[in-house]
């Protein structure tokens, strides 16, 4: 944490004294910050006066890069800016070149990608689950949220070959069929995590002291919510009941939220940071269900095709499109506009994280600075989904 020079105040404090703010930049090197990111923190006292977030330290210019790369390579890049939901991305960018190819891809390759999308929203959640914890100065529960984490990475790099970067998706399906004997093992995976996720809850939703660092702290509301285009979790903790999952049904989700389906949408009403943890808590939860329920589906379709034979040069026709699908983190939509060649002439990337972090200036102001690291890390975002 580094100071620049402080900036006297006009006018003097209600004692009578004269009083200075001071500026405080956090990062962009620094492990408050979650990665590559920079506060700039306007300080009178301990009271946070302004809160400046700076991006772009990690920037790779990916949506560039998508320019240069046909439709099989730009897959590389497009699952690496949200490197806790690799396979979700995956999944967007894949939807959007379907739908323009008006591509209708095999059934038992839509459930697969389903199941595995709901595992790695499962992992990612945990991540965040184990990590918040630790940055209050709690650092048991990290080891019980990595426990399960190896558990459900197994599974996904038997099938993949990849623990983040799974390269599992192909315009028209799935790169293989499943492993013989994979389900079962998914199955046996779910149920373990399942039965020990009690041990993590009781660390995290029974800490007295977690509790009173977040419960109260750093409330968000609908209106400013709706303002800045914040999504996912973060959203649902305030009470706004949106999810693409049902709302615009992609993949399965149709059947998994319908009426006999075991998705649902987790809300919470306070807005603060504990309600952002448990929000996520819950999803855990929900995901292993939907999960579940995938596994007894792929179970019983008979064996067939996981993807579609695409030419040698796979060209796009001309046209536009936009596919948004819901992020482990939040809302992701790609914009594709092509001109009929085997590349992109655009592909633009809307990530959650982006939206996520700008709303800091808002909820930060005012605070006390020793709520800031609680705040700062319940907004459960990755930098590299910011810069992109």
């Amino acid at each position: 944490m580094t100071q620049t020079p402080r900036e006297l105040t006009v006018g003097v404090g209600a004692g009578g004294l004269a009083t200075a703010d001071m500026v405080l930049n956090i990062g962009p090197q620094h492990p408050a910050t979650h990665g590559v990111l920079r506060l700039r923190i306007t300080l009178d006292g301990e009271r946070i006066l302004k809160a400046e977030p700076i991006i772009g330290y990690m920037h790779r210019g990916a949506e560039k890069l998508f320019e240069v790369r046909d439709y099989r390579q730009i897959l590389v890049l497009a699952n690496r800016h949200d490197w806790l939901s690799a396979f979700s991305n995956e999944i967007g960018l894949v939807l959007t070149v379907e739908r323009m190819l008006g591509m209708d891809v095999p059934e038992r390759a839509t459930w697969t990608r389903t199941l595995m999308a709901e595992l790695n929203r499962v992992l990612n959640h945990l991540m965040f689950l184990g990590s918040y914890p630790l940055e209050l100065g709690a650092i048991t529960p990290i080891f019980y949220a990595f426990r399960e984490r190896e558990e459900l990475q197994a599974v996904m790099e038997e099938i993949s070959g990849g623990r983040m970067h799974y390269m599992f998706n192909r315009v028209g399906g799935l790169r293989d069929d499943l492993p013989s004997g994979w389900l079962g093992r998914v199955e046996t995976t779910i149920d373990d995590v399942r039965k020990r996720l009690p041990d993590l809850e009781s660390l995290i939703v029974g800490n007295e002291i977690l509790q009173a660092r977040t419960r109260g702290v750093g409330v968000l509301d609908q209106a400013t919510i709706s303002s800045y285009g914040v999504s996912g979790p973060i959203a649902r903790a305030s009470g706004l009941d949106i999810d693409l999952r049902r709302d615009q049904p992609y993949l399965a989700y149709a059947d998994l939220f319908g009426p006999e389906g075991p998705g649902r949408v987790v809300t919470r009403t306070e807005g603060d940071c504990q309600a952002r943890l448990e929000v996520l808590l819950e999803q855990v939860h929900v995901s292993l269900d939907i999960a579940e329920h995938c596994v007894e589906t792929l179970r019983r379709l008979p064996q067939g095709p996981v993807n579609v034979k695409l030419p040698k040069v796979l060209k796009v026709p001309e046209g536009q499109d936009y596919v948004a699908t819901e992020n482990p983190l939040g809302l992701n939509g790609y914009y594709l506009v092509s001109r009929g060649e085997k590349t992109p002439w655009r592909l633009k990337l809307r990530s959650a994280s982006f939206n996520n972090v700008a709303v800091l200036g808002e909820i930060l102001e005012g605070c006390l600075l020793a709520d800031m690291v609680a705040i700062l890390g319940s907004m459960f975002f990755v930098v590299g989904d910011i810069d992109k």
